[in-house]
């Protein structure tokens, strides 16, 4: 039986696969034994903020929100590109830290453009 080559993955596998579903059988049988299904039309009724919802849940928002996230974005996706130039800093040559400055540069004039247009200002 283990002469077989794909044993091993198989045994990984099923592993895998009752990893994942066995906390998810413990907490249905839990249930199924110590909670009471009490269904009434409070239980089943939609609960948001322990508020009853009112109205339509469309709203409209300006442009300058979604503005404000997409320049939160990319200054995040800043932090991520220099975190392996920081992580292998003493290994690199000075061609690297060029191309990392010219890259911190491009990001700083993208920051003074958007607070020059004022996308910065929350108001």
């Amino acid at each position: 039986m283990a002469s077989n080559p794909y044993f091993s993955l198989t045994v990984l596998f099923l592993g895998a696969l009752g990893f994942g579903l066995a906390p998810l059988a413990l907490a249905w049988l839990w249930a199924r034994a110590f909670s009471p299904a009490k269904p009434n039309a409070v239980k089943n009724s939609i609960y948001e903020c322990g508020l009853e919802s009112k109205g339509d849940a469309w709203v409209q928002y300006r442009s300058a929100y979604y503005l404000y996230a997409i320049i939160f974005l990319i200054f995040d996706v800043e932090a991520v590109f220099l975190l392996p130039f920081a992580v292998a800093f003493t290994g690199l040559g000075a061609a690297a830290c060029g191309a990392m400055l010219v890259f911190v540069l491009m990001l700083i004039e993208g920051l003074v453009w958007a607070w020059a247009k004022g996308i910065l200002t929350w108001a």
